[in-house]
């Protein structure tokens, strides 16, 4: 019984690692299919470097892409790197400590 046990195991460890040795076939298929895609897209004059960030940007829920947005804009002001057109943005207060405690 244990014997029989043993092998129902060792199948069941051969599957999983057989899906996943097709997966990851799969996988660098997909892979080389998008780096394909970015340098089509370069021939015609696009920047691969900012489509990536911008398909990493779309990926972020719009609330979270929102606060991180305003966090790094806090971080670029109290840096001087932001221009600022006329209208101030309240950082939240955890930011603030931090910021003023760097100031």
């Amino acid at each position: 019984m244990a014997d029989g046990t043993g092998n129902l195991a060792r199948d069941h460890l051969r599957a999983f690692i057989e899906r996943i040795e097709r997966l990851e076939e799969e996988k660098a298929t997909l892979m080389e299919d998008i780096r394909e895609i970015y340098a089509e897209a370069k021939g015609t004059g696009f920047d691969p470097k900012i489509m990536r960030q911008v398909v990493r940007i779309r990926k972020i829920e719009p609330d979270q892409r929102q606060e991180q947005e305003y966090v790094l804009d806090t971080y670029l002001s109290a840096l001087g790197m932001l221009e600022h057109s006329g209208e101030e943005k309240v950082q939240s207060p955890e930011v603030a400590e931090q910021l003023g405690a760097v100031e």
